[in-house]
């Protein structure tokens, strides 16, 4: 058996272990869903930054970077701005607003914040998620294919199945708590791979000086901020990198963390260890594709090649740099991207089946056994149907991630920081965002014209946050709602 098999039936052992040790512990949805709000604040960020950092952090980011050059370095700024800014002005107040209301899930924050009796809010956010969560899946198997192809021979559909059947187990069978602590087994392995692996090859290359000369003298753009464009071009670049970082208070994988972290107390060490991570992960990314562009050469990707594509480098990179041993810890890594997105992904689908629609609207008495077992069913569904998307899937991981998390982000976000903020946001307000975010990323990323000119996320949180506020405006909320806390 070689090191690489070996190392990921370890890994798998460790974390079905744990999947089946969780699922022993969640007697109610509440636990199955929020781990009943007791994540310390280590467990709560690592936990967050790796179901925020997908496998388009390991796989697709260092692609781009070998592909376009130094102008990826936008995409680290917006998202850490946007993580920081995720972390200082939802957290605290989520975690405090959804104990207040009992709110399991954002759906359950929006009606009991907003008197939603007729559940349209609930329904249409339910949608959205589902809607999103597919593709976003999608893109999560469609990676551990790809670098499970790339080390192990074998084929694409077959890493992609190997990735499904593990995630789809731990979390099915342990919920949030499983899925809270293999992500922050999985933050470190990510957060290990990202630091160790660019400055092992930088100093195997020679230094920053080295990087730089043999950037610029494989010629084109390698070295400017806005390769290859200029004007409206290469500002609309630069905006849509930086725009990525609107995403993630839309998420609602993410701020399901907000909502599940032990106290308000603790966000403030959650939101330092949070942003460090970021830091240390965003731009090594970014360096795993810069060091690989000047080692290997541009000439290094495509058909044919030592990679077929530019999303299979982070791989060649351990293989051809680290000890073997090293080498299975990132691959490792890789998968755990992957899974640690992956997972919460589907646990937030299952709740938004289980807790918003079958509990709130369908049988509010149903026991809890049978909700958990909804939950876990649902949670096999929505993987079932991402896989068969991943399947037919053509084209890159990092695109299909930000077609997923702009969707979710434009959504999702206006609505929630101003519900959070201010006080006149009102049901229709919330719905009018929900709606607006939804159609305007599917209709921009569906227009080529408007596509290639604007990242669809700023188009369509822009609208969101109009519609919202406008709507609020238009049609307050009747009778007395309760005093936000700080």
């Amino acid at each position: 058996m070689s090191p690489l098999v070996l190392g990921i039936v370890l890994y798998s052992v460790v974390i079905v272990g744990v999947g089946i040790v969780a699922a022993r512990m969640n007697r109610t949805l509440d636990a199955y869903l929020l781990a009943d709000r007791r994540l310390g604040p280590w467990v709560a960020a690592f936990s967050e930054r790796a179901s925020g950092e997908s496998a388009w952090l390991l796989i697709g980011l260092p692609g781009l970077a070998f592909a376009t050059g130094a102008g990826t370095v936008w995409v680290g700024v917006g998202c850490c701005s946007g993580i920081a800014f995720s972390w200082f002005a939802v957290a605290r107040r989520l975690r405090i607003e959804t104990e207040r209301y009992g709110a399991l899930t954002l759906a359950d924050y929006f009606e009991a914040r907003h008197g939603d009796a007729g559940h349209t809010v609930r329904i249409t956010a339910t949608a959205i998620i589902l809607f999103f969560f597919t593709f976003y899946v999608a893109a999560q198997f469609l990676a551990a294919g790809k670098v499970l192809n790339f080390y192990l021979g074998i084929s694409q559909l077959q890493g992609m199945a190997v990735g499904a059947v593990l995630v789809l187990f731990y979390t099915a069978a342990g919920g949030l708590l499983a899925v809270s602590w293999t992500d922050l087994v999985q933050g470190v392995i990510m957060l290990v791979t990202l630091a160790v692996l660019p400055v092992a090859v930088l100093v195997e290359l020679g230094g920053p000086g080295v990087l730089q000369a043999k950037l610029a003298g494989l010629g084109g753009d390698y070295l400017h901020l806005a390769p290859g464009a200029t004007g409206w071009a290469a500002a609309s670049g630069v905006l849509g990198s930086l725009a990525i970082g609107l995403g993630y208070m839309g998420q609602p994988h993410l701020v399901l963390r907000f909502m599940a972290i032990r106290s308000p107390g603790d966000v403030r060490t959650g939101r330092l260890v949070a942003i460090g991570w970021a830091l240390i992960a965003f731009f090594g990314a970014i360096l795993i594709g810069l060091v690989g562009l000047a080692w290997f050469g541009p000439e290094a990707m495509g058909e044919g090649q030592i990679v077929a594509d530019q999303e299979q480098l982070m791989p060649l990179m351990a293989r051809t740099f680290m000890p073997e041993w090293l080498a299975v810890v990132m691959i490792c890594g890789a998968i755990a991207a992957m899974m640690s997105t992956a997972d919460s992904q589907l646990l937030t689908s299952a709740s938004a089946i289980s807790e918003d629609i079958y509990r709130k609207i369908i049988d509010r008495d149903a026991p809890q056994a049978r909700l958990v077992a909804l939950g876990r069913w649902a949670t096999l569904g929505v993987g079932a149907v991402g896989f068969l998307l991943a399947w037919q899937a053509d084209v890159f991981v990092y695109d299909m991630v930000l077609y997923a998390w702009a969707g979710l982000g434009a959504a999702f976000g206006p609505p929630l920081l101003l519900s959070l903020h201010w006080r006149r946001t009102s049901r229709a307000g919330v719905l009018a965002g929900l709606v607006t975010g939804t159609l305007a990323v599917v209709v921009w990323y569906n227009i080529p014209v408007l596509q290639g000119a604007l990242y669809e996320m700023i188009p369509g949180y822009g609208l969101s946050l109009g519609a919202t506020i406008l709507f609020s405006l238009l049609r307050p909320d009747t009778g007395e709602r309760q005093p936000m806390e700080g």
